[in-house]
């Protein structure tokens, strides 16, 4: 094969794979997680664990400074507990925002096509429903609904 029809048909390949439907929404979706993940950062950093300070005795001048020191070793674990609870609201938000929040919206979404899926019944489908329904209550069987 010519070399430069190889390299056509490599560069085709790699367009098709690049802009195909799936790889623009992955890039999509790690651009929106790191986004989030900043808002997340500083809702723990720059609100929670101000919180925390304040409510815990006047002594403590921030949970970074919170450290254990064996043999001259410094261990932050002021900084470990911010990560861990970073990690927690992280979950806690993905948990509100995708499972309950989008199952809400695509509940929504499959009731209105719900909705439309279903035509309106005909002149003629309606009267052959209370054809039905009479023919039922004459023959002595359960009473149709109304509707």
């Amino acid at each position: 094969m010519d070399p430069r029809k190889q390299v056509l048909t490599l560069a085709e390949e790699f367009r098709a794979f690049a802009l195909k439907g799936s790889v623009v929404d992955l890039a999509v979706g790690v651009i929106i997680g790191g986004a989030f993940t900043q808002i997340v950062n500083s809702l723990v950093g720059n609100v929670l664990m101000p919180v925390l300070n304040a409510v815990l005795p006047t002594g403590y001048k921030s949970y970074t400074a919170w450290a254990i020191t064996i043999n001259e070793t410094t261990i932050p674990l002021g900084v470990f507990i911010g990560d861990v609870l970073n990690f927690l609201f992280v979950a806690l938000a993905l948990f509100f925002l995708i499972r309950k929040f989008l199952s809400w919206v695509l509940s929504l979404r499959r009731a209105e096509a719900a909705k439309e899926e279903t035509p309106p019944l005909t002149r003629e489908q309606e009267l052959l429903t209370e054809i039905r329904d009479l023919l039922k209550t004459a023959a002595g069987g359960p009473t149709p609904p109304a509707g």
